[in-house]
């Protein structure tokens, strides 16, 4: 019987492979990679800041154009039937009960912190009698419905986008398609129609309570007799003051919960894209409700009522 043959060294020697030794089928020196390369992944291709800013740039235009693409489907869906009633009430409930105190809170505090700087700036030229008519229409013209935007439109607009990504990744969008509905009369308008109604209404509180806040310390700070600080504040308020604060808020909700519905029925990748898009919602209603103010600002003053 012959025995099996046993590997030899490539150095010509008999030395039998001692065990836990390891055998190469390339000659000694040789590697299995190509001489030069220390690795088969090719490197990856650099972008210059310029071509990532022209890809962020045509990134922004599609997102606008997919907004408002979605902003004409809720608009026809919203008047056909059969009517989203208790789906709207149930939304506002949701959007607007649970946003109340974050608005109030923003508007005490800003109020109270103007009425301070307002008040120790005029004092240096004894014209603090004037505090009452800067603060009451700095509240009604902008900070009430800006902050009210700002602060509430990132929670609800947050909230929107992560409820519909979460539906939209685990293909109950697509579900609802494959029934027959349509996703932008059964989620989008809802949310829409809620937001249209509810910032005006917060609005309104804001400016209530901003104004008391700042009545309230002028008159414990700097002994201002509420009277006469409630006073100069409503001789110095108009129709159109009030009408310019209010007319914007409408604005801003559509544009927060377009933000907020596109960003979410958009989403892909799992939760890492319910982040992603939970993200972009803030930054970009942020943005948006900025640039709106400017030009809703120059709208309504050239308005006149």
């Amino acid at each position: 019987m012959t025995s099996p043959a046993t590997p030899s060294r490539s150095d010509g020697s008999d030395g039998l492979v001692a065990p836990g030794e390891r055998t190469s089928p390339f000659p000694e020196g040789r590697s299995s990679l190509t001489p030069g390369r220390t690795s088969l992944v090719p490197p990856a291709p650099v972008v210059s800041p310029w071509q990532k800013y022209i890809d962020s740039s045509r990134q922004s235009l599609d997102d606008l154009g997919g907004m408002t693409m979605l902003l004409r489907d809720a608009t026809v869906a919203t008047f056909a039937r059969p009517f989203e009633l208790k789906e709207i009430i149930y939304q506002l409930e949701s959007l607007g009960l649970k946003s109340v105190t974050i608005a109030l809170l923003t508007a005490l505090f800003v109020g109270m912190v103007m009425t301070v700087q307002f008040a120790f700036g005029l004092e240096r030229f004894g014209a603090t009698d004037y505090v009452g008519r800067v603060i009451g229409l700095s509240i009604t013209r902008e900070l009430a419905p800006a902050l009210t935007a700002l602060v509430v439109g990132s929670r609800i607009g947050s909230g929107m986008a992560a409820e519909i990504g979460s539906m939209a990744v685990t293909e109950q969008v697509d579900a609802i398609r494959a029934l027959g509905a349509d996703p932008v009369k059964k989620l989008v308008v809802p949310r829409l129609i809620a937001c249209l109604i509810l910032m005006p209404v917060l609005t309104v509180f804001a400016d209530v309570v901003g104004f008391a806040g700042a009545m309230g310390v002028a008159k414990l700070q700097f002994d201002t007799p509420m009277g006469f600080f409630f006073r100069t504040a409503l001789e110095s308020i108009t129709m159109q003051d009030f009408m310019s604060g209010i007319g914007k808020s409408p604005f801003f909700g559509v544009t927060i919960a377009i933000i907020g519905c596109y960003y979410g029925m958009n989403t892909r990748g799992g939760t890492e894209g319910v982040g992603r898009s939970t993200t972009r919602t803030v930054v970009a209603a942020a943005i948006a409700v900025l640039v709106a103010d400017f030009f809703l600002t120059k709208l309504f003053l050239s308005v006149k009522i």
